[in-house]
């Protein structure tokens, strides 16, 4: 099976896995690092912000973990040096995952507890940081999941927003050789949701995926009905993000409800593709959609897919589908590695004065704990494939 079905396969068997590195997340040697761990775990897809530099650093991890795939396999673990997708993430407005806490350290009154540094899931609030000079937000961390901004004491710290400009970002990212595009919309917004496709129209059909990425609302279904209309036809695969509870899966089990009772919605509304979900997924989200029949072959109910449809073609209008295709995992699945990645840039060595971060692949020991984590979570959607391949 050539690099470009297995992604595909995955999504027409109903076992996708995609890591969410963050829309505004722009920590490159995070991104790399992540990258390359959770590929060798056996992603399908690698979401990652639609900045050139971030794009460069996925691209970086992908082909490490191609030199890495014989050790892999030795090691047990079922990645055949295919990549991943690699997918940017675009919005049409306003949006939670396009933003970035700020404030001004010297507001921060000598005697706060501070609440922010302790419940950023990043760890880009700092104070006193001897090593990067610096006390507030440490802009490439930060996310954009806003937990800061209800704790904080004094009420200083904001969030600067940003959207995508179509003219300017369409041309830059998809020259850069991505397979995959996610437009972040919301209810109402089809005039804003029509200028962004026409910008990234004459790019279409070098793209093997489309993810319209969408949060709960009033009129939802109807909404993505118009979507639908606006851009089809389709050369690509089509997938519906239904984003649950954006950027909480690494709060607790019970977030992941949100995000399956979405799925629900949107597998009810039976529109033509795949329907993916986000937004407070966690490790208790498998076993959720299992014991729910929701997963392709996974129980009473969980007989849908896309039976018969070459895994190139995008889904058939004719036979929506009425399983969840595939899970993708942001925070939780970052906030795993962290301990990790937080012991690699602790190893920061200095050579000729200048500091040079390990690259994960260059402590073999910390490389296969983050695989070994990453396939922790992804084994959870891949088990079933990995068993019927065994036979």
């Amino acid at each position: 099976m050539t690099d470009l079905f297995v992604p595909l396969q995955s999504l027409k068997q109903g076992n996708w896995f995609k890591l969410i590195c963050g829309a505004s997340f722009q920590h490159l040697p995070a991104v790399r690092n992540l990258t390359l761990a959770y590929t060798l775990a056996g992603a399908d897809c690698i979401d990652v912000a639609a900045d050139p530099a971030v794009i460069a650093a996925a691209q970086a991890g992908l082909q490490v973990a191609k030199t890495l795939a014989k050790d892999a396999q030795k090691r047990g673990f079922n990645y055949k040096g295919n990549s991943p997708f690699l997918m940017v993430s675009l919005n049409d407005g306003e949006d939670p995952h396009f933003r970035k806490a700020e404030f001004n350290a010297t507001e921060c009154p000598k005697d706060c507890l501070r609440p922010c540094e302790r419940i950023c899931p990043a760890q880009a609030i700092v104070f006193d940081s001897i090593k990067q000079d610096f006390s507030g937000v440490v802009s490439e961390k930060c996310y954009g999941c806003g937990r800061c901004i209800p704790i904080c004491p004094y009420g200083i710290i904001y969030t600067a927003s940003y959207v995508t400009t179509p003219g300017a970002i369409a041309p830059l990212v998809m020259s850069t050789g991505v397979d995959a595009v996610e437009i972040h919309t919301q209810v109402g917004r089809l005039a804003e949701f029509q200028r962004l496709w026409q910008a990234i129209s004459p790019w279409a059909d070098q793209l093997k995926v489309l993810a319209i990425s969408c949060t709960d609302g009033e009129g939802m279904t109807d909404y993505l009905r118009a979507v639908y209309d606006l851009i089809a036809p389709l050369k690509s695969a089509l997938i519906w993000q239904t984003d649950g509870r954006p950027m909480s899966g690494d709060i607790g089990d019970g977030t992941t409800i949100a995000a399956v009772k979405l799925g629900q919605k949107v597998l009810a509304a039976k529109l033509p593709g795949y329907v993916q979900l986000a937004g407070g997924t966690n490790s208790y989200t498998v076993a959720k959609l299992k014991a729910m029949g929701l997963l392709k072959g996974g129980g009473q109910g969980g007989q849908g897919g896309q039976g018969g449809i070459s895994p190139l073609s995008p889904p058939s209008p004719l036979s929506p589908p009425s399983s969840i295709s595939g899970v993708a995992y942001g925070s939780y699945a970052r906030v795993l590695l962290s301990p990790i990645l937080e012991k690699l840039e602790n190893k920061e060595v200095s050579n000729t004065n200048v500091k040079t971060t390990i690259r994960l692949e260059e402590d073999e020991v910390l490389l296969w704990q983050a695989v070994e984590l990453a396939h922790s979570l992804v084994s959870q959607i891949k088990s079933r494939q990995r068993r019927e391949s065994e036979h």
